[in-house]
């Protein structure tokens, strides 16, 4: 079988086995078969392994991969529950800016790293009330969701474990985020946030006692 049956699959962001299965229709005789020619097609270099059981034709690869959002498309395909957030967009946004971060996203499903020759993308687990904070946009027809910058700094804090005198130091410093740029708007919502977290829980109380210290040491009114 020749990969020129891939044809279809050259302006689709993705597909499936299944999808190469029905294309191939009789051409292929069981699933061992289709991984097996899939396979053999990801190391000729025709397609894009995105994870098991999904691939991307190198076509559609060549065509779009230098473009601003390709990354936060592949994020979105592999692992659709997810919003972009914690390290990525904080440095998207310059409040980290020393180091740089694999795809980071959040989750209300299990926490998961899946690298491929695209890249690391790690999935953090958050509790269902705290999904929220994130816009949607289109790219190539994938749903990608991205928190706002307030949202990705309450994540990367409620989701980082505490250490040191933090509490008793600028933990903005401690922590090298570049939080000057932070406007009203941003500040009130990183607020609500923080407010409306359980207080209950510890990361409700650690929330409160990192807002208090935030407020007194660089977001003096």
């Amino acid at each position: 079988m020749r990969y020129t049956i891939l044809a279809p699959f050259e302006r689709l962001p993705y597909f499936t086995t299944e999808g190469f299965r029905q294309l191939a229709g009789d051409q292929v005789s069981d699933d061992a078969h289709a991984r097996t020619t899939l396979y053999r097609w990801v190391k000729a270099g025709h397609l894009v392994a995105l994870k098991k059981g999904v691939y991307m034709h190198a076509r559609f690869y060549e065509r779009h991969c230098q473009e601003a959002d390709f990354s936060a498309m592949i994020s979105a395909i592999l692992q659709p529950q997810s919003y972009l957030s914690l390290e990525y967009v904080l440095q998207a946004h310059e409040i980290l800016t020393e180091i740089t971060y694999p795809i980071t996203a959040i989750t209300p499903k299990n926490t998961r790293t899946i690298t491929n020759t695209l890249g690391t993308f790690v999935y953090r687990h958050i509790q269902p009330e705290l999904y929220r904070g994130f816009r949607l946009s289109d790219v190539h027809g994938i749903p990608v969701a991205i928190a706002s910058p307030a949202k990705a700094l309450f994540d990367y804090l409620y989701l980082r474990p505490s250490v040191g005198n933090w509490i008793q130091a600028s933990l903005a410093e401690e922590l090298r985020l570049n939080l000057g740029e932070f406007t009203p708007d941003d500040r009130r919502e990183f607020s609500e946030y923080v407010l409306t977290s359980d207080p209950s829980k510890m990361g409700g109380v650690k929330m409160r006692r990192i807002l208090t210290n935030l407020e007194k040491t660089v977001w003096q009114l």
